[in-house]
């Protein structure tokens, strides 16, 4: 099974509370949109993938504005999962997956730190904090081998680089 791993393209900031100045509710984070420097950075990006992906890969998608906006610069249909949300956990986004017994290929769209600790729990097989950049896909391939689970770093991508 193929997992990709796809950190929302750049977004706006989050208004915060001109008079306590505390960060902005749970549905304002949802509602932030891409920059357009991030527009162009999902398109960049969603190009690569589409001339790379099988055209049966499910495409997982959190419900917020950036990410499916993110995703959308694929072309590619894809499913709004709610339990993939910025406070979603690595148990949350692998249940979605449904890793590593999940047929085929799978692209998540979601956030930091999660999309981090995963790389970093299937990779090292510790819960350790690892930085995704905005908008850069990170490519795992679980596969068996001599009988034993194996996950390999397929590609690491910034959309600075395309």
């Amino acid at each position: 099974m193929d997992l990709i791993l796809w950190r929302h393209a750049q977004a706006h900031d989050g208004p915060t509370d001109p008079v306590t100045g505390e960060d902005p509710t749970f549905e304002q984070d949802l509602a932030r949109a891409l920059t357009h420097k991030g527009e162009r950075q999902a398109e960049r990006m969603g190009d690569w993938l589409d001339q790379r992906l099988p055209q049966a890969a499910r495409v997982l998608v959190s419900p917020a504005v950036r990410a499916q906006q993110t995703a959308r610069a694929m072309g590619r249909s894809y499913k709004v999962v709610p339990s993939i949300d910025p406070m979603a956990s690595v148990d949350d986004l692998l249940a979605a997956a449904r890793w590593p017994d999940g047929p085929g290929t799978v692209v998540i769209v979601g956030h930091q730190p999660t999309l981090g600790l995963l790389a970093a729990r299937l990779l090292a097989g510790q819960d350790q904090t690892w930085a995704i950049k905005k908008g850069a896909v990170w490519w795992l391939r679980g596969r068996e081998r001599e009988g034993e689970a194996q996950v390999t770093l397929h590609a690491v991508v910034s959309p600075d680089a395309l």
